[in-house]
């Protein structure tokens, strides 16, 4: 018996793993061809290579895709997703620490993510502070990067300015801590993004003014890349985040929308409560204590003068009601310590 299998045995086994339920039997004579006398191939068929309905006799298509091996997809679309969606409560959630932080009201917008090789990334940079930071439990680092137009803008505002830009592209000793504070306040707001997927304790690494110094990976590893768009009154600027796939890698597995809207589902009321609580915090309350009542005839208001004395429908002896916000909280009693006076409270109003 001879090795070589023949064209015919070669179609017909060709259509027996392809499913054809028209496969010509082994022995049979090939499809004739098209007009024209070209014999059909697979590149005959519709764009992406997906081939039409499969006929009696005829060549089976081979279905592909086309795929860059310089740029390989490491993330499925499902946990971009994910990312996408944790990453957008933390630019809801960085933009309220902000505004709180900055007396000024700060929008932070997610415009797109994507998944590029690092050294692509960093040649979409310009002028801007690129802080490298670390994410334990999870190994390795990623950077946070802001343009100098935004970083100057929030360093205005911190020192009492109205928030303007200044066209400079260095920091100073002074104006580096300042920009460390601001960062630090976005790191707690990182923090609450990622709990429902990983519990992160985000850390400055360093901090660069040029991206020739920032090597987290090397030029050909895939990072994923998230942009956002700052408004900070009537100045907008950009801003990125910068993660590594080696960094996310070992947990890859709880990037899904499932897990992800599971685990989100069940913290939702205690990091709610956080939230709130810790925006609220320092919050300044009126708190005024009403001493008493009195009623004058509209004569007797007029004809009021220093030295004298209007009787009040309090006892010295009863407590008397502190009002927060014009609402009654607590009950209490006038005290001296030392040249002033004080609010001891002895009892909390319930509703």
């Amino acid at each position: 018996m001879s090795d070589i299998l023949s064209q015919a045995e070669i179609e017909a086994l060709l259509n027996s793993l392809g499913g054809d339920s028209g496969a010509a039997p082994a022995g049979a004579a090939p499809a004739a061809a098209p007009a024209g006398g070209r014999p059909a191939t697979a590149s005959q068929g519709p764009a992406h290579g997906f081939a039409p309905a499969n006929k009696p006799g005829s060549r089976q298509a081979i279905a592909y895709e086309v795929y860059d091996f310089r740029r390989p997809d490491k993330f499925s679309k499902e946990q971009l997703r994910t990312l996408q969606m944790l990453h957008e409560t933390f630019a809801r959630l960085a933009g309220s620490q902000l505004s709180a932080y900055l007396r000024a009201p700060v929008n932070i917008d997610l415009i797109s993510l994507e998944q590029v090789p690092y050294e692509e990334y960093l040649r979409s940079i310009n002028q801007s502070v690129f802080t490298i930071i670390s994410l334990p439990p999870l190994s390795g680092q990623a950077v946070l990067e802001i343009e100098f137009g935004l970083i100057f803008t929030i360093i205005d505002r911190l020192l009492g300015g109205p928030g303007k830009a200044i066209v400079r592209n260095s920091l100073t000793d002074i104006e580096r801590p300042l920009v460390r504070q601001v960062i630090d306040r976005m790191f707690q707001a990182l923090k609450s993004a990622w709990e429902n997927v990983v519990i992160v304790n985000p850390g400055i690494e360093g901090m660069e003014t040029s991206s020739q110094f920032v090597q987290i990976a090397p030029p050909n590893d895939i990072v994923v890349t998230i942009l956002f768009e700052v408004k900070i009154g009537n100045n907008r600027a950009a801003m990125s985040l910068c993660i590594p796939y080696l960094v996310l890698k070992p947990i890859t597995t709880k990037l899904s929308a499932q897990k992800w809207f599971a685990s989100s589902s069940r913290r939702a009321g205690q990091a709610t409560r956080r939230i709130i609580s810790g925006q609220i915090a320092g919050t300044t309350m009126d708190c005024a204590v009403k001493l008493g009542k009195a009623k004058l005839k509209v004569q007797d208001f007029l004809a009021l003068q220093a030295g004298d004395v209007i009787r009040l429908d309090q006892r010295t002896a009863d407590d008397i009601t502190m009002s927060v916000g014009n609402v009654p909280k607590f009950m209490g009693r006038t005290m001296l310590q030392g040249k002033k006076y004080v609010f001891s409270v002895t009892e909390h109003i319930t509703e």
